[in-house]
């Protein structure tokens, strides 16, 4: 195997109807840091240690992400790694947010919640 060309991810897009209302949320439930707004995108910094942006996209007939059927069991497009996986899934159904049930076991859990417009999310430790 030869050496990777990339060094990492530097941002990943998502689909939203409205950028100011979804990074609203974005920042209140998952803590995202706002680098920039405007009408068609909002850009937000996961952690302040991240170089990963996310990039909340507005976009025209708007329809949540959806993965292809497969027979892997993976349904979204990106899974976040969280500082505790228990406590992150405690907080967001606290919080009323929609989330699937937490799966796997002692050594990797995983579990998969939606954003305000049904897309789907993971975290996985």
């Amino acid at each position: 195997m030869g050496t990777s060309l990339l060094n990492g991810v530097e941002g990943i897009f998502i689909p939203v109807k409205n950028p100011a209302v979804s990074a609203q949320w974005y920042e209140t439930v998952l803590g995202f840091k706002l680098n920039y707004i405007e009408e068609e995108a909002a850009v937000m910094k996961i952690s302040n240690n991240s170089p990963t942006v996310v990039c909340l996209v507005k976009v025209e007939n708007y329809t949540p992400m959806k993965f292809p059927s497969n027979n892997f069991g993976v349904g979204k497009y990106v899974n976040f790694i969280p500082k505790n996986i228990e406590k992150l899934y405690d907080e967001l159904k606290n919080k009323g947010i929609a989330v699937k049930p937490l799966g796997g076991d002692e050594e990797k859990k995983y579990f998969t919640f939606f954003d305000p417009d049904g897309n789907p999310l993971g975290a996985c430790k």
